[in-house]
């Protein structure tokens, strides 16, 4: 029924599915879709158009080459000139935008462009800082210059070049941010000063110290740290706002001081009572000297404040010293100490920065903390001296003489560390220490040596009866190593002893039961209540060193030694005690120690201080 010449026409059309009339359809569809983009894209073109022009902020948009393609209205008025002639313009070719090669470089992320020097018409607050997050490929750059506008008027503007995602172009904006930094700058101004005296605060004074320390003229430095003497009884007496009132007036003053003779010194308030000078750029200590003493003089004259007369003065420490190396911390540390010494020292007064007295105090600062920590590693050890009675030369008793074998300081005396260690408590745990060794060797030498026994006498510190149980551990020692207790001979001394009440005198007459000797040290050297005595479990007292120096000259003796040593030792016996006498460093003095009827002698006359072994050899 088909012609043959309608098979393959068929068949064609039947195996691609497409009549010329669809395809006409799709190929207008297309074009309609095509149409409708570019209708949307004119549309978003015309709208982002009318909103750049429209704008506040002023914006331009930059080609690759750092030229304006095109400008708003409101960059034109803020550079004074029509928007269209800014086309084709150089950013770096507007001086009123402050923008140099570098910049502008480092916003469109091209490796050079003309011009690299800013101009001198405007002026920046610091470098340009990258923009995180910036699209197109480079991360933009952010600034903030001091601009002129066309009446003249200068603000703040933060410029900003960041890369737009449309053919390598770049957005220009300038915001006015004026206020915003000018609040800025009042809140710094808040955070950085003092309420009451609108000076310089603590935070603000580190700040231009690390500043000065980091870049000074002369390469040296100097402060004087001072606080007034005796604020706290204005404050408590007269009021807060009598106080406040007081604080005010004194900073004025100091900053009189600190500016005068045409010098601009900084004057800061630290803190309470609490003022600082630094002097940037110092001449040496005695500009640093002369100026803390016209502080003096300026603060030590009245005040009148609310009605009131007031003179108070100030202690002030100084230090000056090279920048290079310092730093600002220890600096002030250095002052707080230099201000602790002049206060020390009687107050109203200036003292200078001391290295050595520095290194005493960290010194004692060093043997302080290393203190417990020592009696632990075990680096104390025992020297003993010899007792000798006075009627036959007989070693009587021994004295335990703590030294602390220091790993940086060398063997030291307990004059070096026990003072430290009764402040911060050691003294307790390196007493229980020194009594249990000094416990054992003396059973060691009992068991060791024929004839009569040896005392040890061992010195026991305040704290110890207030902080330890003492009678315990005395019991639990005398216990452990077996020592009979007549052989433990305990020295307080006598502003320990005197007066004691309660726990101590409890303590005192529990050892006394046990069979310890009690005994007074250095007698005669604090303010004795003799008739006390009588009330005290004392078996024994040691007269200080300073009676028997008395007798060190036999050829021109002094009388009233003799005189005092004399009823010392008569009254002692009247009341049962016996008597040793310190520092006996020759002959003379212990044949007028033994004819007054002294009963035992301690000193250098019979032996220093010795290691156990060399008491060993004494007993043999």
């Amino acid at each position: 029924m088909n012609g043959p010449s309608e098979g393959p026409g068929r068949n064609s059309g039947e195996s691609t599915g497409t009549s010329p009339q669809k395809i006409t359809q799709r190929s207008r569809a297309r074009s309609g879709w095509h149409g409708r983009a570019e209708w949307r894209t004119r549309k978003r073109e015309s709208d982002f158009r009318a909103a750049f022009n429209a704008a506040r902020l002023a914006m331009a948009i930059v080609d690759r080459d750092g030229r304006v393609v095109s400008a708003n209205d409101a960059l034109g008025t803020l550079l004074g000139t029509a928007p269209e002639s800014l086309v084709s313009t150089s950013l770096t070719d507007l001086p009123s935008l402050g923008l140099d090669g570098n910049v502008v470089r480092d916003g469109l992320g091209v490796a050079a462009l003309p011009h690299p020097v800013a101009p001198p018409s405007a002026s920046a607050s610091g470098d340009a800082a990258p923009v995180a997050g910036a699209p197109g490929g480079t991360a933009g750059v952010n600034c903030t210059r001091r601009l002129k506008n066309m009446d003249g008027h200068t603000f703040w503007a933060e410029i900003s070049l960041l890369p737009t995602a449309h053919d390598g172009e770049t957005l220009l904006s300038v915001a006015d941010v004026t206020e915003q930094r000018e609040l800025r700058d009042r809140l710094r101004h808040l955070q950085m000063h003092d309420p009451v005296t609108r000076l310089p605060n603590r935070t603000l004074f580190f700040e231009r110290l690390a500043t000065a320390l980091a870049d000074t003229a002369t390469g040296r430095v100097g402060i004087c740290y001072l606080d007034l003497d005796g604020f706290k009884a204005v404050n408590d007496t007269m009021g807060h706002r009598v106080g406040d009132e007081l604080l005010d007036a004194v900073a004025r003053r100091l900053v009189q001081c600190a500016e005068n003779g045409g010098q601009r010194h900084l004057a800061a308030r630290l803190g309470g009572d609490e003022f600082a000078l630094l002097v940037d750029g110092s001449t040496g200590t005695e500009q640093l000297t002369a100026l803390a003493e016209a502080t003096l003089k300026a603060l030590q004259q009245p005040f009148d404040l609310c009605g009131q007369r007031l003179t108070v003065s100030a202690s002030i420490g100084v230090v000056e010293r090279e920048a290079d190396g310092t730093d600002p911390t220890q600096l002030m540390q250095d002052a707080d100490t230099t201000l602790y010494w002049a206060k020390a020292d009687g107050k109203a007064r200036w003292t200078l920065f001391d290295p050595e007295r520095n290194a005493h105090r960290m010194t004692r600062q060093a043997l302080s903390s290393a203190l417990r920590g020592a009696v632990e590693r075990g680096e104390f050890v025992l020297d003993y001296q010899p007792i000798v009675g006075l009627d036959d030369d007989r070693l009587v008793g021994v004295e335990a003489l703590v030294r602390w074998q220091h790993p940086q300081f060398g063997k030291l005396g307990p004059n070096r560390f026990i003072g430290l260690a009764e402040e911060n408590g050691a003294v307790v745990p390196l007493g229980r220490w020194v009594l249990e060794e000094s416990c054992r060797q003396a059973r060691k030498w009992m068991l060791g040596h024929p004839g009569p026994p040896a005392y040890i006498s061992v010195n026991v510190a305040v704290r110890q009866v207030w902080d330890s149980d003492l009678v315990a551990d005395v019991r639990r020692v005398l216990e452990e190593t077996g020592l009979p207790s007549g052989l433990l001979q305990l020295e307080l001394t006598e502003s320990a002893v005197m007066g004691s009440a309660g726990r101590p005198l409890q303590a005192l007459q529990d050892l006394s039961e046990m069979g310890v000797r009690i005994a007074i040290d250095d007698f005669g050297t604090g303010y004795s209540n003799l008739a006390y005595l009588s009330r005290l479990p004392v078996r024994a007292l040691k007269l200080d060193g300073s009676f028997v120096r008395g007798f060190r000259a036999a050829r021109h003796p002094n009388p009233a030694d003799e005189t005092i040593v004399t009823a010392l030792v008569q009254l002692a016996h009247e009341l049962g005690l016996t008597v040793t006498a310190e520092c006996v460093e020759n002959p003379s003095q212990a044949d007028r120690l033994r004819r007054i009827g002294c009963d035992a002698g301690q000193g250098w006359h019979y032996a220093k201080p010795m290691p156990a072994h060399c008491i060993s050899a004494l007993l043999r």
